[in-house]
């Protein structure tokens, strides 16, 4: 009788622990579906424009006349010939210019990388 008494005990005490161990959805709880985008988040596009920068299109024998307010440039630096007598390389952009000093005449064009 004792042995029955105690295995009824056991067994009301597993049941009852096996269904409190199932807990009950929580109101707090969210369900993720990850197929579908999330509605409550916003997405931030970002449009990109390309800004067009019109290249001059030097030509040999074409006179410059405003090449003075353009920098210097050290030819040997950046792997140019070297100028002849009167002229000097000068960097317009993304381009050097080999400019005569007193005339403004380009000899020579290199575009820059």
């Amino acid at each position: 009788m004792k042995r029955l008494v105690l295995s009824a005990l056991a067994i009301s005490m597993l049941a009852a622990s096996a269904i409190s161990g199932q807990a009950a959805p929580q109101a707090n709880t969210v369900h993720v579906d990850w197929r579908k985008p999330d509605h409550r988040r916003v997405e931030k596009r970002v449009i990109v424009k390309k800004k067009v920068v019109k290249r001059n299109q030097w030509k040999r024998g074409q006179r410059y006349s405003d090449w003075r307010r353009h920098q210097r440039v050290d030819w040997q630096r950046h792997h140019l010939r070297r100028p002849g007598h009167g002229q000097q390389w000068v960097r317009v952009g993304n381009d050097y210019l080999l400019v005569s000093v007193l005339s403004g005449v380009i000899a020579g064009i290199v575009a820059a990388n």
